[in-house]
């Protein structure tokens, strides 16, 4: 595989320009890789996310801050599946045939565990990238082991010893938060690394929630980030040209850090980067356009260094504005419909649509990604489920909250005779918003809900059963045993299969067994519609966490036909 990555060895010296995806940003996932690959031809590398032994959850939500437009905090904790789960989806990826060079991060704490992540990965990578520099790791990961040009060389050397038929390149990706990147980089080519990837984020730091006083991220450094995006550039273009003066024109040098335009891509180029890496970047601009943007930097980029005025036009997709900016809000009332669903109340109103949803923070506890049951007043519904939801379910009235959002995308729906809504346990919150999209459509409506606890809250009703029956039928059916008894009776509740629209909310499997059954009914795929609501760490389109085929509900919204998950996501499905 080295042979293939040999393409972009001595780049900066005639200007060639080569993009590459980051590690832990955009090409997270195996879809998402297969994504760039298949669908952003003007990425020619695309690298991972840092795969380790075993699995890693990370760090508890929120990892991502945006503390002005384009500059963020992070601290997601080398969250990953491990190397168990993660092997087989590139392995496929790699037999599928891959027209970018593939660059896999791993991180490890010893030398032994990266010896066996390079041998698992070593025949479907291009190149693999050892994570030497995440400032917000474990101890013994990450910048514990790049800040140290002793024991940066050490493991270099070693790995080398025990496995000199490596096949991919072996580049080491280095922190910025040294005094010397140029002598670690040295240190580290001589004892064998092919190249360099830099720079990681800068720092960490404690990015405080400025309402609160309180730090936003949540991990156990205090509220520990790195910096990354815009006000990172500077350094970056500097480590870049320090590691180049110290190594030499033949080594490979990706550089990243703070990279959104041409003149950035221009500059990197300048200071020896053989390939420029692009991350933080890809939650400024709309996944819908992450094409035009990519096809756009690129040309603009080589005329650029070709001599030539560009009209910057690659800037244009850039938003502008703090996509993660967090407002205030009181608690109005907190009504727990029953011991495990809170009704939570609060001030002011959002004007969220079907498809969207916002996150709910609460400084020193964590944020979640919810949906909005009601915009005025501004309304969710919790089900408890863990820490931050017993952290909800403490609240008074009186209390502080904040919101950040709205993400996702309004629906755009079809106007259709007939409407079933089908919700399934705390599914039943994004039913109301259905609601208001469809009331002027003069649809005879449906509300069908199954749910595992008490179908009657403390109040003697079903949940937001007056607002429902303003709509048409309303039906609460509970499991009593049987998970997901309600699917029993979507044939009852069923006008016609033709004319008609079906909006299912509720877990995978549960959207999965109910859209198979309406299908059986007679029920065009193209009218079935699943509420994909995955567990989003960002909302802004740079964890891929939310990921449905090859787009983020973060971006394109969270319901999706049955007809394109079949075609694009089967595995969610089931």
């Amino acid at each position: 595989m080295i042979d293939r990555i040999k393409s972009i060895k001595g780049a900066h010296q005639n200007n060639g320009v080569h993009l590459s995806t980051v590690s832990g940003v955009a090409s997270t996932k195996p879809e998402l890789v297969r994504y760039f690959d298949k669908k952003q031809e003007a990425i020619d590398i695309i690298t991972t996310k840092s795969f380790q032994v075993n699995p890693n959850p990370g760090n508890r939500e929120p990892v991502i801050c945006e503390m002005a437009p384009g500059s963020f905090g992070n601290s997601v904790g080398l969250r990953n599946p491990g190397l168990e789960k993660s092997l087989p989806p590139l392995e496929k990826l790699r037999n599928e045939g891959l027209r970018a060079l593939l660059n896999v991060s791993v991180s490890a704490s010893n030398v032994e565990d990266f010896i066996t992540l390079i041998k698992a990965f070593d025949n479907i990578a291009d190149s693999i990238e050892l994570n030497f520099s995440c400032p917000h790791a474990a101890k013994g990961f990450g910048a514990s082991i790049g800040c140290d040009q002793n024991i940066a060389a050490e493991y270099v050397r070693e790995i080398r010893k025990a496995y000199p038929e490596q096949k991919s390149a072996l580049l080491i990706k280095l922190t910025p938060n040294v005094e010397d990147i140029g002598a670690i980089a040295k240190a580290v080519i001589a004892e064998g690394a092919d190249g360099i990837v830099a720079i990681n984020t800068v720092g960490p730091e404690v990015h405080i929630h400025k309402e609160s006083g309180l730090p936003i991220l949540n991990n156990k450094l205090g509220g520990k980030g790195g910096k990354s995006g815009k006000w990172v550039k500077q350094r970056a273009l500097e480590a870049v040209k320090q590691i180049r003066d110290a190594i030499g024109d033949e080594p490979i040098i990706i550089g990243m850090g703070g990279m959104c335009d041409a003149y950035d891509v221009a500059a990197m180029v300048t200071a020896g980067a053989d390939a420029v890496g692009l991350g933080s970047v890809f939650g400024t601009v709309n996944q819908q356009d992450w094409k035009a943007y990519l096809d756009t930097l690129k040309d603009e980029s080589i005329s650029l260094l070709s001599g030539n005025e560009i009209a910057n036009k690659a800037s244009t997709y850039i938003r502008q504005d703090n996509r993660m900016e967090y407002t205030k809000h009181k608690v109005i009332s907190v009504v727990e419909h029953t011991k495990d669903m809170l009704i939570l109340t609060l001030s002011g109103k959002l004007n969220c649509q079907s498809g969207e949803f916002a996150f709910l923070f609460i400084p020193g506890k964590g944020e979640k990604p919810f949906s909005v049951a009601h915009n005025s007043p501004l309304t969710f519904l919790i089900r408890r489920r863990g820490e931050f939801t017993d952290a909800l379910f403490n609240l008074k009235e009186g209390d502080e909250v904040y919101t950040r959002g709205l993400y996702g995308k309004p629906l755009s729906h079809e106007k259709k005779k007939n409407v079933l809504l089908i919700g399934g346990g705390s599914g039943v919150a994004v039913l109301p918003l259905l609601c208001d999209m469809i009331k002027a459509d003069d649809s005879k409506v449906d509300v069908l809900v199954g749910t595992t606890l008490e179908p009657i809250g403390v109040d003697g009703k079903a949940l937001f059963e007056d607002f429902f029956k303003n709509f048409g039928t309303y039906t609460v059916i509970a499991d009593e045993g049987k998970p997901g008894r309600v699917l029993d009776h979507i044939s009852e509740h069923l006008r016609s299969v033709s004319d008609t629209a079906v909006y299912i909310v509720g877990p995978e499997k549960f959207m999965s067994i109910a859209a198979k059954k309406l299908i059986d009914l007679g029920v065009s795929k193209d009218d079935i519609y699943l509420s994909m609501e995955r567990n989003t760490m960002c909302g802004i389109g740079m964890c891929g966490e939310c990921v449905c085929g090859d787009r983020l509900a973060c971006q394109y919204g969270t319901f999706f036909t049955y007809t394109y998950l079949l075609e694009n996501a089967k595995e969610l499905l089931g």
